[in-house]
């Protein structure tokens, strides 16, 4: 399956469900709260890649700084951070990962023990269109890691879709099916060693 896993990760998690026809705009430090207010959440995602092509799976966040992205069989690829690292599993190859740091992908920026969109130099877009707010979001100090678009309902706020463009323009859309918060998730879900070990056996 054709898919840039990297710029999964390099451009970052929308939820198809109707929203009020007429809305305000999320305030920042509402979207802040969103994601300061659960430590770990879990769902089905469908994501378009670069190329067109679908793919679907499951999200397993623990923050801060871990994710797993693992992908419907029989696809065996599988993208997570934790550490400090991305590592990128081909499902097609019994090479190891390829890796890089965490900090390097947009990702990062929802992933932090303390989000905060207040950063108005995080911060490059901020609008709405009747129905749903979007942030654009990058780091103020290296913006050539790329930027994530994030789309949300209110009432209550909820992450419908993110949007992230890497480091060379291309974009992924990740759409989160409903979501579970709260939920216990074992670290092993998020060791890229022990994630190595297991697939060499």
């Amino acid at each position: 399956m054709t898919i840039s896993r990297r710029s999964l990760l390099l451009s970052v998690p929308a939820f198809v469900l109707a929203s009020p026809a007429i809305a305000q705009r999320i305030p920042l430090d509402e979207i802040s709260r969103y994601f300061n207010s659960f430590s770990t959440a879990q769902g089905d995602f469908t994501q378009i890649n670069p190329d067109g092509t679908i793919s679907t799976g499951r999200v397993f966040i623990r923050r801060p700084g871990r994710v797993r992205f693992e992908y419907d069989p029989p696809d065996r690829s599988l993208v997570m951070a934790g550490g400090g690292q991305v590592a990128i599993f081909d499902g097609r190859s019994n090479q190891g990962p390829s890796q890089y740091p965490l900090r390097q992908t947009p990702l990062n920026l929802i992933l932090e023990q303390n989000v905060n969109f207040q950063n108005r130099r995080m911060v490059v877009g901020h609008t709405d269109d009747g129905t749903t707010t979007t942030v654009i979001a990058q780091d103020p100090e290296n913006p050539q890691f790329g930027s994530i678009r994030l789309v949300f309902s209110p009432n209550p706020t909820e992450l419908r879709q993110w949007i992230i463009r890497d480091d060379t323009g291309a974009e992924t859309t990740v759409i989160l099916g409903n979501m579970e918060f709260g939920t216990t998730l074992s670290a092993r879900l998020f060791n890229i060693t022990a994630e190595v070990d297991s697939r060499r056996r």
